[in-house]
């Protein structure tokens, strides 16, 4: 048994989040993912605290979250002989993945067109704020510049309060995960064709695709969606609802949830009310819904109320802090918590019937040199 990648050769001429993240998830689907570093190393390395301390360096636990499963090579652009030894790793490749800002690569050549003269077979990824073309293809972008730019942060946040970014870098994830679909989309052309590609991921581009059901609803009315809290825009109850020691969420999908929501918080009236009996019905009257339910599920606390959700079939659960989600049963039996090199961190969320994850080796620390 084998893991699925297993095979594939990769060069990461990458940093921060995005590039490291597409790296990181192809490390774990078992290709051989060798992380080009400056001497100085990636800046994530000093985005802490916490850090981790080994083998004589002492990086962030940032940096261990985006970089495990890889090999390390150290290599200064500006020296000609590390510059030539990083291009013979790339000619034996299959994959290069890149952050820079665009053309930046060109001086070294170490660009696609420079690179795929010598290996023509050459998947070459690139991740920007904007893309490769386009009036502002020239501006930096951060994950942070590119939730405000997306619309994300303008529906995020209390309806009143104000606008409010994700509390991870959503957007460099997601551009990583779309970065691993390109990548393996033109992989498998170029089994096809025999030649590779050059895949061009925007930050921006991945976001606003994103924007999904809210980004419909605008071009069907024209009107930009509101932002909301934790109410849904087309679906009710579906949020936030108070218990009397905290929160629980109530997602309501359909209109037999609803009844059964009804029928065990012991609201008959409301499961009657024509004005909730379908779900346009309750978008339309949640003003007065919401509050009547409120009221009912603060009378229980949020274990007895998880407890009737699931007695009830209604779709319902905790809100969790980070560190509850880490050690909850669940995600314990699915291994989602891996330990390599004795360094805990979080695997790539995929299971095979016949194939593996390869876990075994952590992010490198900077002493490692020359390609180990």
């Amino acid at each position: 048994m084998s893991a699925p990648l297993e095979g594939l050769k990769v060069v990461e001429l990458a940093r921060i989040l995005a590039g490291p993240w597409i790296g990181q998830t192809l490390a774990d689907l078992g290709a051989d993912v060798l992380k080009v570093e400056a001497p100085a190393g990636d800046d994530t390395r000093r985005w802490g605290p916490p850090f981790v301390e080994r083998e004589g360096d002492r990086s962030a636990a940032y940096y261990y979250a985006t970089n495990r499963g890889k090999r390390l090579m150290v290599c200064d652009f500006a020296d000609a002989g590390q510059l030539a030894a990083l291009k013979a790793e790339i000619a034996e490749a299959d994959v290069v993945v890149e952050n820079f800002k665009v053309g930046g690569l060109r001086r070294f050549g170490l660009d696609y067109e420079s690179l795929a003269a010598t290996n023509p077979r050459l998947v070459y990824a690139s991740i920007t704020g904007f893309g490769q073309t386009g009036p502002k293809a020239h501006l930096p972008g951060y994950d942070l510049l590119i939730q405000g730019a997306c619309g994300i942060m303008d529906l995020t946040g209390e309806a009143e309060g104000d606008p409010q970014k994700v509390g991870v870098a959503w957007v460099d994830i997601l551009t990583g995960l779309y970065g691993v679909i390109g990548i393996q989309s033109a992989l498998a052309e170029r089994a096809r064709s025999g030649i590779g590609q050059h895949v061009d991921l925007a930050l921006m581009d991945c976001a606003v695709a994103a924007m999904a059901n809210q980004a419909m609803n605008f071009l069907v009315t024209g009107r930009a969606p509101r932002r909301m809290g934790n109410e849904h825009p087309n679906i009710a109850p579906y949020q936030v609802f108070p218990a009397s020691d905290g929160h629980v969420i109530i997602a309501c999908g359909n209109d037999r949830q609803f009844q059964a929501l009804c029928a065990h918080l012991d609201l008959p009236d409301l499961a009657a009310d024509p004005r909730y009996a379908t779900n346009p019905d309750r978008v339309a009257h949640r003003e007065t819904l919401i509050p009547m339910l409120a009221a009912a599920t603060r009378r229980f606390d949020r274990g007895a109320l998880v407890a009737l959700l699931e007695a009830a079939g209604v779709p319902g659960g905790p809100i969790n802090t980070v560190g509850d989600a880490v050690v909850d049963p669940q995600v314990a039996a699915r291994g989602l918590v891996v330990h390599p090199e004795g360094i805990a961190g979080l695997r790539t969320p995929l299971s095979f019937s016949r194939s593996h994850l390869t876990l075994a080796r952590s992010a490198p620390p900077l002493t490692t040199k020359g390609g180990d």
